[in-house]
C-alpha cells in the first residue's frame, strides 16, 4: 500500500511566478521613481489571506493568471506547478505519523511554524528569530526529511543567519533509505517570456541622481518588467551574450530573482580574459564601478552572509550558497589580482572573507571605503559616487591593500611599532639595569624576553632573582607572578622582606648582631609585597604543568600587569610527555610556549632548570649545555646564566658569587661574560664586588 502525502499550496495574489524573494538594506526613495510609481495601489507584498488547497494532482499548466500593466492587459501564463505526491513504499504509515507529529511539536516550540509544511519539501516561513526584517519576507528555508523524522532550517536574510537543525527522536534514523535530492534542470529565459521593457524617464532619472549614465545602463541591459501595477527594475544576467538570469529590485527594497537559472556574476562577460578584476556585493555598485572607468567589475547575485562561517570549506558541489563562484571558474582562474570591494559592514566583510577563502588570499586586494561625514565612512561603491564623486571612487580602488593573510605580514604593518622602538618611546627598549653596576655591562632586563638560570645545588640562583627582582621593582615599578614551588610561602616572604628592608627577619644566629625588622617596618613590608608579588601555586598534591602555570601567569598580567614571572624550578613540574615524543622534542615545545607567553605579553621570564649529575666536578661553573633535558634550553633562550658560589677558602672569599653571563641573543642588552657578586648572609642583599673592593681601598 501506498502512502500518499497531500501538498499545500499557498496562493498569493501578489507573488510573482517562479520568483525568489531577497532582503536588502538599501534605499530606494527617489521623488522621480516615486512618480512613476504613483498610479500603484498594492505593494508587491500585500497581505492576503491564505488559501489552501489539498491537491492529488498537479494544477494544469494551462492555468493563467491575468497580470495588469501600466496601459495594456495580456494572459500570463503561470508556471507555479505542484509537485507530484510523493510515494514512500513498504513505511509503517504510524510510525511516519507519529514522529513526523513529534517533529512539528518541536518545531513549533520554537516558533516554526509546521501547518503547511509537507515532508521531503523545502518551505519558505517566516524567521521566527528576525520576523523578515522590515519587509516581513519569508526568509526562512526548512526542509523536512521524508519519513518526517528530522529537520533543518536557515534564514538567508543577510543580518539573520539563523539556522539550527533536529529530530523527532534523539539519535533516531531515517526509516527508509534517503534519496538523493533531484537536481534541478536549469531554465533558458529570453527578454520577450519575462516581459522585459526598456527603462521609462523615470527609473532613468531614478539612476542619474545616483550619478550612473544612461549610456551605463545602456551598456549593461538594465530594463524593467511591469509586475501588479507596479514597474519593477530589472537587471539582466548575460554570459557571451545570452540572458542567463534576471534579477528584480521593487520600490519597497525587496529583490527576487528568476528561480532554476544557472547563477552566475552580474556582468560576468565584462571580465572575460581578464587579469585584473573587482567584485562588488551588488549589481549598483557594479554600475556606480563603471561610472569610475572601472569596467572589469562583476557583482555577487545573492548578498552577503551574516557571518564568516566557522567551519572547513565544502566541497565544490555542495558550496551551494557560492555556486555562481564555481560556475564562473573560467573567467576567475585567468585573474590575477582580485579586489574584494564588498560593503564595509559586518556582512559585507564576512562576503570578502568567503571570497577570498574560496579564490585565495594570495591574489586578493580590499579596499577602504573613505569617510563620507563626520566620522561616518561610505558603506560601498555607489555612496563613494553618490557623495564623493568617481574620482574618489577610482582612488579608492587605485589603493586598495593586500588582503591580509594570517601569519603574513609586511615591515610596514610594523612601522609603527618600529618607529617607537627607534625612537625609544616603547619604553625598556635598552633592557632595565639589574642594580649591579658590573653586571649591567653584560646583562640588563628586556621584557618579553626568556632568561634561562641555571647552577649546581646551593649555589644561589633563587635568592638571585629574589635579589633581581626586588631591583626591579625598586628602579622600574615592575611587579611579578611567582611560581617558585621549592619555596614555602612565609619563607619566601621572609627572604623578599630580608632583601626589601635591609634586615634579618628574626633575631636568630644568621642574623649575628644585626637589629631585626621592628614591627612597623614588617607591616609596611606585607602591603608591599602584596601589591607587587602575586604567587602561583598548585594547592593539592598534584604537580602543575607549564600550560596551567603560564594561564595563571596571562590571567596575572591582563588583571595585575605583571612585568616579570619566575618559574623556579623545572624539575618541580609535571613533566609527561606521549610515548612517541622524545624529551628533547617535549622540552624544545615546552620552551616555544613559554617565549610565545614572554614575547605575545612583553613578561620577561626567568626558568630555573638545574644541571644534570655532573661527574668528577671539580668545583667549576657548569656550563648551560649540562641542564638536565635537552640542548634546548641554551638553544631557545633569549639569555643564558649560571649562577656559581665559591666553595674553596683558598680561592677567594666564601661569600663571592660568579653570575656568568653564557648567551645573550639580544646585543643591545649585554654581552658575554662573568661579574662577581657578594652576598650578604644576614640580609640576602647581593653586592657589585667591584664596589666592595673601591670601597676597601678607599679606606
Amino acid at each position: 500500500m501506498r502512502l500518499r502525502y497531500y501538498h499545500t499550496l499557498i496562493l498569493l495574489n501578489n507573488f510573482p511566478s517562479k520568483l525568489i524573494t531577497m532582503s536588502t538594506q538599501t534605499s530606494f526613495h527617489s521623488p522621480p521613481l516615486k512618480k512613476c510609481f504613483s498610479s500603484q495601489r498594492n505593494r508587491f507584498y500585500t497581505r492576503r489571506p491564505l488559501v489552501t488547497v489539498f491537491c492529488s494532482k498537479p494544477i494544469s499548466h494551462n492555468d493563467s493568471l491575468p497580470l495588469k500593466t501600466n496601459g495594456f492587459s495580456r494572459t500570463y501564463t503561470s508556471h507555479v506547478t505542484v509537485p507530484r505526491p510523493v510515494h514512500l513504499e513498504n513505511l509503517n504509515e504510524a510510525k511516519v505519523e507519529m514522529q513526523f507529529n513529534l517533529l512539528k511539536t518541536k518545531l513549533m516550540a520554537i516558533g516554526i511554524d509546521t501547518d503547511i509544511c509537507v515532508p521531503g519539501q523545502y518551505t519558505h516561513l517566516l524567521c521566527p528569530s528576525c520576523q523578515g526584517g522590515d519587509s516581513v519576507e519569508k526568509s526562512l528555508s526548512l526542509y523536512i526529511e521524508n519519513d518526517g523524522g528530522s529537520a533543518v532550517w536557515v534564514c538567508h536574510r543577510g543580518k539573520c543567519g539563523w539556522k539550527g537543525s533536529t529530530q523527532a527522536f534523539a539519535g533516531s534514523r531515517p526509516l527508509s533509505i534517503k534519496m538523493s535530492r533531484p537536481i534541478k534542470k536549469t531554465r533558458e529565459i529570453t527578454e520577450e517570456e519575462l516581459e522585459l521593457e526598456p527603462l521609462c524617464n523615470e527609473l532613468v532619472a531614478y539612476f542619474a541622481e545616483r550619478l550612473i549614465s544612461k549610456e551605463t545602463l545602456q551598456r549593461n541591459a538594465v530594463m524593467q518588467r511591469k509586475h501588479n501595477d507596479q514597474i519593477v527594475i530589472a537587471f539582466t544576467y548575460h554570459h557571451n551574450g545570452a540572458l542567463i538570469s534576471c534579477k528584480y529590485r521593487d520600490i519597497n527594497k525587496m529583490f527576487w530573482q528568476e528561480v532554476d537559472t544557472k547563477r552566475i556574476f552580474y556582468g560576468l562577460d565584462d571580465i572575460e580574459g581578464q587579469s585584473e578584476i573587482i567584485i562588488v556585493e551588488g549589481e549598483m555598485d557594479k554600475l556606480a564601478m563603471e561610472e569610475a572607468g572601472f569596467r572589469n567589475c562583476v557583482s555577487v547575485p545573492d548578498g552577503a552572509p551574516a557571518a564568516v562561517s566557522p567551519k572547513e570549506l565544502p566541497p565544490q558541489d555542495m558550496d551551494t550558497k557560492y555556486q555562481y563562484l564555481w560556475n564562473c571558474n573560467d573567467q576567475l582562474k585567468q585573474a590575477s589580482r582580485i579586489i574584494l570591494a564588498t560593503d564595509g559592514d559586518k556582512p559585507g566583510q564576512a562576503l570578502a572573507e568567503e571570497l577570498a577563502r574560496r579564490l585565495g588570499k594570495e591574489r586578493c586586494w580590499r579596499v577602504s571605503w573613505p569617510i563620507k561625514t563626520g566620522d561616518v565612512n561610505c558603506k560601498d561603491a555607489n555612496e563613494v559616487l553618490m557623495h564623493l564623486g568617481p574620482q574618489a571612487l577610482k582612488e579608492v580602488i587605485e589603493n586598495a591593500e593586500l588582503y591580509p593573510i594570517r601569519g603574513l605580514f609586511n615591515f610596514r604593518d610594523y612601522f609603527d611599532e618600529i618607529d617607537a622602538y627607534y625612537h625609544q618611546t616603547l619604553g625598556y627598549e635598552l633592557g632595565v639595569p639589574t642594580g649591579w653596576n658590573n653586571l649591567n655591562e653584560l646583562y640588563n632586563v628586556v621584557p618579553g624576553e626568556l632568561t634561562i638560570v641555571t647552577g649546581v645545588p646551593n649555589s644561589g640562583k633563587s635568592e638571585w632573582i629574589d635579589a633581581l627582582i626586588c631591583n626591579l621593582n625598586q628602579a622600574a615599578g615592575w611587579t611579578f607572578a611567582l611560581c617558585s614551588m621549592e619555596n614555602k610561602v612565609r619563607e619566601h616572604a621572609r627572604k623578599l622582606l630580608e632583601k626589601h628592608i635591609k634586615k634579618p627577619f628574626f633575631q636568630a644566629r644568621y642574623g649575628e648582631n644585626v637589629e631585626r625588622m621592628t614591627v612597623e617596618e614588617f607591616q609596611e613590608g606585607k602591603i608591599w609585597l602584596n601589591d607587587n608579588f602575586h604567587l602561583i601555586r598548585c594547592e593539592d598534591d598534584s604537580l602543575p604543568n607549564v600550560k596551567w602555570v603560564l594561564d595563571l601567569a596571562k590571567a596575572a598580567v591582563l588583571r595585575h600587569g605583571v612585568r616579570g614571572l619566575v618559574i623556579d624550578p623545572y624539575n618541580e613540574l609535571d613533566h609527561q610527555r606521549p610515548p612517541n615524543q622524545t624529551e628533547t622534542e617535549y622540552v624544545s615545545q615546552m620552551l616555544t610556549l613559554i617565549k610565545r607567553f614572554a614575547q605575545h605579553h612583553g613578561c620577561h621570564v626567568w626558568f630555573v632548570a638545574h644541571p644534570r649529575q655532573l661527574y668528577n666536578w671539580v668545583g667549576s661553573p657548569p656550563n648551560l649545555y649540562d641542564i638536565s633535558g635537552s640542548a634546548h634550553f641554551i638553544n631557545k633562550c633569549d639569555n643564558g646564566i649560571v649562577i656559581h658560589r665559591n666553595r674553596d677558602p683558598d680561592a677567594g672569599p666564601m661569600d663571592q658569587v660568579q653570575v656568568c653571563v653564557r648567551k645573550v641573543r639580544n646585543k643591545v642588552a649585554g654581552t658575554i661574560g662573568e661579574a662577581l657578586l657578594l652576598y650578604n648572609r644576614v640580609t640576602g642583599e647581593f653586592m657589585s664586588a667591584d664596589n666592595e673592593i673601591a670601597d676597601n681601598e678607599m679606606k
